[in-house]
């Protein structure tokens, strides 16, 4: 029987690793953390999270160590970087980072020969869910991995477990998908409701009774959609590899262009 895991670390301390990296340490891990920001550092320093000069040295002090980076070079260059190397039989690589699913399928086998799992664990439900601890973690992985990590990303979030590595990132930008979609298509009706003359904000809570009710107009004005053109970016191609024609991903990936946090609360003026 594998011992309870007690130290994780935190590669990235940005908004949301931040906030992931605290709910770990209020459960009572040991959280050593890492960040190219040193404004970032000094933040998580601040409220008590150990920090580190590089990431093979939070792989040395930690046995589940959750990643969440930009991009999918900065998870590959972490992971291979340093971290791996670093790391103790039996520890897992948690890829919460929204990447291709192919890269976390090329980081497991990696890692596997080393006896070290990867789970990819993209997360849902933005930045109040991560304050609150509430997210919700897409997860994919060998179950005896998923076990291991769960107690730790259960401090900050709901594991959903999809199936094998990839599934929780196919998960994710599916999820993104409909998210922008329908966050382009509440732009433009809040636009003409707008010029028409319409209350936004007692429409929209009208409209939420309805059946044009998602979540993306429950919250609007909150959201940035800093992520859109990113999120999309990852979706094209990934269908472009799978050779899926996505007429309407095309043109919500051209919308979420020309949309931003001041627009949508424009409407609501």
């Amino acid at each position: 029987m594998t011992t309870p895991v007690k130290r994780t670390g935190m590669i990235g301390l940005g908004a949301m690793g931040f906030q992931m990296a605290q709910h770990m340490a209020k459960k009572g891990f040991e959280v050593t953390g890492y960040d190219v920001s040193a404004e970032a550092t000094a933040r998580a320093k601040s409220q008590g999270i150990g920090t580190r000069g590089s990431v093979g040295e939070v792989g040395q002090r930690a046995e589940v160590v959750v990643i969440m980076v930009a991009t999918g070079e900065q998870v590959e260059e972490v992971i291979t970087g340093g971290l791996l190397d670093k790391l103790a039989l039996g520890s897992v690589i948690c890829i919460a980072s929204s990447v291709a699913p192919e890269l976390c399928q090329r980081m497991a086998k990696l890692a596997d020969t080393q006896g070290i799992g990867v789970l990819d664990t993209p997360v849902v439900l933005g930045q109040e869910a991560a304050d609150n601890g509430m997210l919700v973690i897409y997860t994919g992985g060998e179950e005896k991995w998923v076990e291991r990590a769960k107690p730790a990303l259960e401090s900050f979030g709901r594991v959903l477990h999809l199936g094998g590595v990839g599934t929780g990132q196919i998960a994710k930008t599916i999820n993104n998908m409909l998210l922008w979609a329908c966050m382009a298509a509440n732009y433009e009706s809040l636009t003409l409701a707008k010029k028409l003359g319409a209350d936004i904000p007692r429409l929209i809570a009208a409209l939420m009774e309805g059946s044009g009710a998602n979540w993306s107009l429950s919250r609007w004005g909150k959201g940035t959609g800093k992520w859109a053109e990113k999120d999309m970016d990852v979706a094209l191609d990934m269908a472009q590899d799978a050779k899926v024609p996505m007429p309407l991903g095309g043109l919500v990936d051209q919308l979420v262009k020309t949309i931003n946090q001041e627009k949508m609360k424009a409407l609501l003026a």
